[in-house]
């Protein structure tokens, strides 16, 4: 790492071998050149023990024929022509033991054929890939009759796979020999064609740099040494020898192979290292970063919500003028109902409980409360029609005790110890109204001969019109913004062919999300949704959407025309 002059570890250093490592040949040449004969004669080497033939394509066909050649030794190793078939194949070649205790040679005729194969998976698969692109956006398929341009994603895939082959031949204790055709190309200069012609290797590119010798037959009996990884033989470095009889075993004697190293000495390099390193790091961050946060070892972790703070704030919700039921909802939305269930609580007519059932006891009195409040409320307007014409219900705001009064004796209700007018303000017992079975009337009593007294005083007086509440949630701020990023969910729902309730089901699984929750969950959709607008060509719809605020009330707007005269899903073939 940077700045650092002290080594990690502990090395060590240690003196060459002089020994060569067990070479890879590749012999080249046009077609009809000789390349199979001089493999197939070269199996008779007294210094290989037995050669393992792979034969890639069925162009040729020469490696059942070629074993009547005087001398020859080798075994046709079988595979079904797929990659996976041929990579796993050549495992077991250099898996099998040493013959007579000679290292065995691998011959693969030819590699060639080989990387037309790669070539032609990532051709296919780019061919699939734009097929599956042109149906997502609604566009016409590529012609079957022109050729796919193949993303440089693909031919690196193509080049893993070679590499992995390569890598592969590189852990065999024995000679390895490439068969590969050779083409006169046009030659160029400078980007440019030229008139002259020059001889080219027909795979992948990188193959000339991974062999330690390179043989060309231009014709029957004509070999030239065009490269070669050696001290055993005198050569000229860039200049092309002719190889007077030429034979396989005698280039393996110029190569050193009488005395090669058992295996190939050479250190590959590991580039998914990286990632190992980079999940060691942050294993590593992460039990310094928890042993920072966490608290002091002699302080017990405790939530940062404590009971008299939990009182404290449940009894501001209950004597909230407006809507207590909205500011209770608040207090559980904001602190999590897991955080409220570790808060513990006493109460005066509940005993102990934790917060989150303080407050569901609270709501449920709030809701009978309403339910009390409307029955008495039917009641006193069917006795007032009936009985003096008066109107059905005193104004909004009066003391409902004063209707009562009126009532005859026999209707009204038995004495009593009476509830509290206003919850209890001590900060360490709860402030919710009475036990709700107190506040039941007796079996005989109907909804309307309860009197007003039996009714809760603790929490003030709620409007029973429901237009009054729904004129009030229609104004409420969050409420406008729940519906603006509801709006959006269902444009990102149509552009998906999802439905709204498919598209928030990764935050509805525990029931309706906060507000907070549903406006990250939809800020994190955008990109996703911007990008198939970029793809459909709807590029002046996607540059506006990324401008729009969070959340937007127009949205549905913006997006009438596009969704009016998009072909619908079915309609996609």
């Amino acid at each position: 790492m940077p700045g650092t002059t002290t080594p990690i570890r502990e090395r060590r250093s240690r003196k060459p071998t002089n020994l060569p490592n067990p070479p890879m040949m590749l012999l080249v040449g046009p077609e009809k050149s000789g390349k199979s004969y001089e493999a197939a004669a070269g199996t008779g080497s007294d210094l290989i023990g037995m050669t393992y033939w792979f034969e890639i394509g069925g162009s040729e066909g020469t490696a059942d024929y070629y074993g009547r050649i005087k001398g020859a030794r080798y075994e046709i190793v079988e595979h079904n022509g797929t990659y996976q078939d041929i990579l796993d194949a050549i495992r077991w070649a250099v898996a099998q033991p040493p013959v007579d205790g000679k290292p065995n040679m691998i011959v693969v005729d030819n590699v060639s054929v080989l990387w037309d194969m790669l070539s032609d998976e990532q051709a296919l698969y780019a061919r699939r890939r734009a097929e599956r692109k042109a149906q997502e956006n609604r566009h016409r398929g590529p012609n079957p009759d022109l050729p796919v341009t193949v993303d440089p994603d693909l031919w690196n895939r193509a080049k893993d796979r070679w590499g992995e082959i390569l890598w592969m031949l590189r852990r065999h204790s024995g000679p390895t020999l490439l068969l590969a055709r050779q083409e006169m190309v046009t030659a160029f200069e400078n980007d440019k064609p030229t008139r002259d012609k020059t001889r080219k290797i027909k795979a992948e590119k990188n193959l000339p740099a991974a062999v330690d010798a390179i043989v060309e037959l231009h014709a029957l009996g004509e070999a030239y040494l065009t490269g070669v990884r050696t001290l055993h033989w005198d050569v000229t470095p860039g200049q092309v020898e002719k190889f007077e009889n030429f034979s396989i075993d005698a280039l393996l004697r110029r190569l050193g192979f009488h005395e090669a190293a058992a295996t190939r000495q050479v250190t590959e390099a590991r580039p998914e290292a990286y990632l190992q390193e980079q999940e060691q790091q942050r294993a590593q961050q992460q039990p310094q970063q928890r042993r920072q946060d966490a608290p002091p070892a002699q302080q017990p972790q405790q939530p940062a919500l404590t009971g008299p703070e939990a009182v404290k704030m449940i009894h501001a919700a209950l004597t909230d003028e407006n809507n207590p039921e909205e500011c209770l909802r608040a207090i559980r939305e904001e602190w999590g109902i897991r955080t409220l269930q570790q808060v513990p609580t006493v109460t005066k007519m509940w005993g102990e409980l934790n917060a989150n059932d303080l407050i569901s006891r609270c709501l449920d009195h709030i809701e009978k409360a309403k339910k009390d409040k409307n029955g008495d409320n039917e009641s006193g307007s069917q006795h007032g029609q009936a009985g003096t014409g008066t109107p059905p219900s005193p104004p909004a705001g009066q003391d409902q005790a004063r209707e009562h009064r009126e009532t005859p004796p026999e209707q009204q209700a038995p004495a009593g110890p009476q509830p509290e007018q206003t919850p209890p303000e001590d900060e360490q017992s709860a402030p919710p109204p009475p036990d709700p079975q107190t506040e039941e009337p007796p079996p005989a009593e109907s909804p309307e001969d309860t009197s007003a007294a039996e009714e809760p005083q603790d929490l003030p007086p709620q409007q029973p019109a429901k237009k009054a509440r729904v004129r009030k949630s229609a104004t409420d701020p969050k409420e406008i913004a729940r519906r603006g990023l509801l709006e959006e969910a269902d444009v990102q729902a149509k552009l998906r062919f999802i439905t709204v309730g498919e598209h928030l089901g990764p935050i509805s699984a525990e029931g309706e999300p906060g507000l907070g929750q549903l406006r990250d969950f939809i800020q994190a959709q955008r990109p996703e949704a911007i990008s198939f607008l970029m793809e459909a060509g709807e590029t002046t719809l996607a540059d506006v959407y990324r401008r729009a605020p969070m959340p937007d009330l127009g949205i549905a707007r913006k997006f009438a025309d596009y969704f009016n005269r998009a072909p619908s899903s079915s309609e996609v073939t």
